[in-house]
This record gives structure tokens, sequence and C-alpha cells, in this order.
């Protein structure tokens, strides 16, 4: 795999692209990362048995709240771009609550300006070159709103606290918990509740990642009610409790680690 950095102007609402191409056949467990991802997918798309479809040659996938198998018959040539939680949407003009828990095909919101994009990343040959023809065009869609701005600084705030309760985070956007809850599932893909739960998992993964092994101030620093809410909470994320997931894989959380 081979990671590449965004252009400046583009950093703050693209965490990341990284291209991989694999001729091994090969299963791999993935968990919700926290943020949207639009995928092209040069030879055989990837399968996920949890959703029972392969994902399409273009895909938009969305936020999710469960564990997935993804699996490759072995001819993988694909090219990612990881959006931060709250920005994909302004790129391709359709809310993420449209494809919340989903990976649907990039041609199915019609926006024929993407669609012209994606063929031209099929039709080049070089890697690095088909990123920038993606970046030109995301570059071009740069409108950031006060939504994105509002909503971007509360999952700041729940990256550094993720106890940070919905009535708070609403009251540091200026809205009622309503409305904020309403705008936030727009802009993410599903409400703030439902994300708080993500990023504690994902903070877990991140201190596990370093080597904690006390299930008990994982809990604490996580806002986990208790060890018993972390386990549990992990398990439905994961499908492993947090020690039998150390036996399968090594933990790792993407949302809380910035690839170099």
């Amino acid at each position: 795999m081979k990671i590449y950095q965004p252009r400046e102007e583009l950093r703050p609402y693209v965490r990341y692209y990284w291209v991989l191409e694999s001729h091994e056949h090969f299963s791999i467990l993935t968990f919700p990362i926290g943020c949207p991802q639009i995928i092209f997918h040069k030879k055989t798309p990837l399968y996920i048995p949890e959703l029972d479809k392969n994902q399409s040659q273009f895909t938009i996938s969305g936020q999710v709240n469960f564990p997935a198998h993804i699996q490759s018959d072995g001819r993988l040539e694909m090219i990612v771009a990881v959006f931060y939680p709250h920005t994909i949407g302004m790129f391709i003009g359709t809310p993420p609550s449209a494809f919340h828990n989903l990976e649907i095909s990039g041609y199915d919101i019609e926006n024929r300006q993407l669609n012209e994009i994606a063929q031209r990343i099929f039709d080049c040959k070089i890697a690095k070159e088909c990123i920038d023809i993606l970046e030109d065009f995301l570059t071009s869609k740069i409108q950031p709103g006060l939504n994105i701005s509002r909503v971007g600084s509360t999952i700041g705030t729940l990256l550094h606290a993720p106890f940070t309760s919905v009535n708070a985070l609403a009251d540091s956007a200026c809205l009622s918990k309503r409305q904020y809850e309403r705008v936030f599932r727009e802009t993410v893909g599903m409400n703030p509740k439902e994300y708080a739960r993500i990023v504690r998992f994902q903070k877990a993964l991140w201190l596990m990642q370093k080597g904690e092994c006390n299930y008990a101030g994982i809990a604490a620093e996580c806002g986990y009610s208790d060890q018993s809410h972390f386990i549990r909470n992990f398990k439905e994320l994961s499908g492993y409790t947090p020690q039998s997931l150390i036996k399968h894989c090594a933990p790792y959380s993407d949302l809380f680690t910035n690839p170099a």
C-alpha cells in the first residue's frame, strides 16, 4: 500500500489517499473508522459478505456502525480518498445521510462531473496522475459552509473528549439540540450519539495500539461508564472483545493515526 498526502488547500477536508495493488487472495476484518471514502477499482472490486455484494467499480463508502470482512479474488488495484468525517458532502453534492451504513455506486448519485472524473481515473495508468485528476476536481469544489465549520469544530471536541454530551456539543455550535442533531446527521451521515460511539471505539483501539492493556483505564479515558460498557461496545463494533482482538490481529486506529 502507498499513502499520498493531499495538497495544502485540501488538507482541511481530505485526510489522505491510498493506493493498493495485490495479486493475493485475502479476507480482512475491517472496523468502522468514522470517515467516508471514495473508492476507484481498476480491476475486480472487493466483496463484502456482510452486505452480500461487491463494491461498485466506483464506490462511495458511507459511515458504518458494524464490522465487515472485505475479500479480494487476487485481482486488485484500487485508489481510495479518505475524507474527514464531515466534508465529503461538499464534494459530491449529496448529503452523507443518504448512504448511512451503505456502500453505494458513485454513479447512482447522478453527478455528471464526478462520473467524468471517475472515467478519466479509470483511463489513467499512473496512480499519482490519477490522484492529481481527483485533486483538481476536489479543489474546484471547495466551498466550506457554516455547518461544515460548526460540525468540524464539535468533532474536534469529540476526538479530544469522547465523553462530551450532545447538549454541550450543540451549545458550542450555537444550535439547539434538535437543530444540531439534524445538521450533524446531514453533514456526517449519522447522529452525534452514534458517531461518539465510533470515536470512543477508535480511541480505545489507538490506546491498545500504543500498548495500553489496562481496560479499566481505557474505559475511563475513552468516556465509557465502566469496563463492562467498554467491552460491550468494543465487541459490537469489532466482533471481538479487546482481549480476543489482540489474539486475532494487531489493534490499529485509523481515526487517531496519521499515516505517513
